[in-house]
């Protein structure tokens, strides 16, 4: 089952990097390989989404259970779709006023072996690019803020 890892700190509050990785609905705005995103219930620190993925000719439609922990945790669960399995956490520290850790740990696996020896190589780099594709989006949406004191 490939996994995936990533801790980085970034030059944003934790509140707005958790803002920003809980908007699902706009990641079709900054994830390259994210076509459609819909919130279908939302309720009190959970969420029921439907994602549309894709790259090429490849697209296929998947819904995840979002929990939310406002300002320090975001966990994904797999809620149906071409995956046999799919969770996804992201965990939020601050390290002062101006900076956040980010934790970022995800593991997959397709329910077809033949449809997941083709697509292991799409979900690995898309994967491998999502924290990334934040860090650019938190960029554009929140400016270039200074660690300095």
């Amino acid at each position: 089952m490939p996994r995936h890892f990533e801790k980085r700190i970034l030059p944003y509050t934790c509140e707005q990097v958790y803002a920003l990785v809980a908007d699902v609905e706009h990641y079709p705005d900054f994830l390259p390989w994210c076509i459609e995103a819909n919130v279908i219930r939302n309720e009190e620190n959970c969420m029921r989404a439907i994602l549309s993925v894709g790259y090429k000719s490849f697209r296929e439609t998947f819904t995840s259970l979002v929990r939310l922990e406002p300002p320090h945790a975001i966990t994904v669960e797999y809620g149906g779709g071409p995956l046999k399995h799919l969770s996804t956490h992201w965990a939020f520290k601050p390290i002062d006023d101006h900076q956040c850790e980010i934790s970022f740990s995800l593991s997959f696996e397709l329910k077809s072996f033949l449809f997941g020896a083709m697509m292991d190589l799409f979900f690995d780099k898309a994967f491998r690019s999502m924290v990334s594709a934040f860090e650019a989006r938190a960029h554009q949406l929140y400016g270039e803020i200074s660690c300095k004191t």
